[in-house]
């Protein structure tokens, strides 16, 4: 599409809305390879609206797999908030990838998905220090090249310390922005960690893995640093080790999880266990679906409505992804969660109900 074509497209921020997750989809403008099963994915707003998040958060996409039953999948953003007119997603697709998959196979310039989102805890912004330390593995990167671009752009004097592991030199990703950004930043150490190195890159990096000989080599004063961590969970779970047996101080110690779904088949038997007790249930009513149902006081609005067959987008069900926010009409809730919602929106009435537990009669917009 040329300007000439679509001369709206080219407005300035203060003549646009942010992007609302409830009313526009994305659209993709550009698919690149970053190395062997891995692409980023661009995305801008299907009604010329702005991104606002912070460096590090990610968003949750609704993909089409399958047209009756939809699957979501959490991806941290690559790009970051100073630059607002898109937002980029680097994903790596595994053997037994399904979402990712999909994407690879389906996706092109000028697609439309949904997505939900920005969301989450994990961004620099939310524990400012006079010196960082980003430790990462493999797609582990993505989050940390979202606050790194955004210190590049808004902070470039900030003092950084950067570790990127990876199996081989052809595994590390954005290796040329890095090196470049390196030049750039003049409190930007970069240091890559390899676990094997190539016949083309002899002499590329550090041989290894990150342990507690080379980590003290690599940033003497890591002790001082504010710590974010990003990765396998077998490599955070040693990341934590070393800092721990080191004496670091955990409270600057940051990771971004997701984690796992409950098993399908568990889920099912604590939602059959808990409509079984009908007379200790709370009534819940499904407005948009016209449903009612019962909820016991122990069991989550998101598994009453799946016992009552009212279909609730859910991702991470952790309380992370915000994916299962839902507007509360009537009633009260007892609700966990762990960022996937902000105080204005609780304050307007809506909750994750992947991790909400009813006091009362309910009466839920799904």
């Amino acid at each position: 599409m040329n300007a000439e074509a679509d001369p709206g497209l080219y407005r300035h921020l203060d003549e646009m809305e942010p992007w609302n997750d409830e009313l526009q989809s994305l659209e993709v403008i550009a698919i690149s390879d970053e190395a062997d099963g891995v692409k980023t994915f661009a995305f801008r707003s299907d009604n010329q609206t702005w991104f606002r998040y912070r460096p590090g958060q990610f968003i949750t996409l609704e993909l089409p797999v399958d047209a009756d039953a939809p699957i979501y999948r959490t991806y941290t953003l690559a790009s970051s908030p100073s630059r607002p007119f898109s937002i980029s997603v680097t994903v790596k697709a595994q053997p037994d990838s399904i979402g990712t998959r999909w994407m690879f196979e389906n996706l092109k310039p000028g697609s439309f998905v949904r997505a939900y989102g920005p969301t989450g805890t994990f961004s620099l912004h939310n524990h400012p220090a006079g010196k960082y330390l980003f430790i990462s593995a493999g797609s582990g990167v993505t989050p940390m090249m979202s606050m790194l671009r955004w210190l590049n752009d808004c902070a470039p004097w900030t003092d950084v310390a950067f570790i990127n592991c990876a199996r081989s030199p052809e595994d590390v990703l954005f290796r040329k922005e890095l090196e470049l950004t390196g030049h750039r930043m003049p409190g930007l150490s970069i240091d890559f960690l390899v676990e094997k190195r190539s016949v083309s890159e002899k002499s590329f990096g550090y041989k290894g893995r990150i342990d507690a000989v080379r980590l003290p080599l690599l940033v003497s004063d890591f002790k001082d640093r504010e710590v974010f961590c990003c990765g396998p969970e077998p490599f955070m779970r040693a990341v934590r080790e070393i800092l721990e047996q080191s004496g670091f101080d955990m409270a600057q110690y940051h990771e971004e999880s997701f984690g796992k779904p409950r098993d399908e088949a568990v889920e099912a038997a604590i939602e059959t266990s808990a409509l079984g007790a009908e007379g200790d249930s709370f009534p819940i009513l499904f407005a948009m679906s016209e449903t009612e149902g019962a909820c016991l006081p122990d069991q989550t609005v998101l598994q009453a409505a799946r016992a009552n067959g009212v279909r609730v987008a859910a991702a991470c069900e952790l309380g992370l992804c915000g994916t299962c926010k839902v507007k509360k009409r009537k009633g009260e809730v007892s609700m966990n969660h762990n960022g996937g919602i902000l105080d204005h929106e609780i304050e307007d009435g809506y909750i994750l109900a992947c991790c909400s537990t009813p006091l009362s009669p309910l009466e839920i917009e799904a």
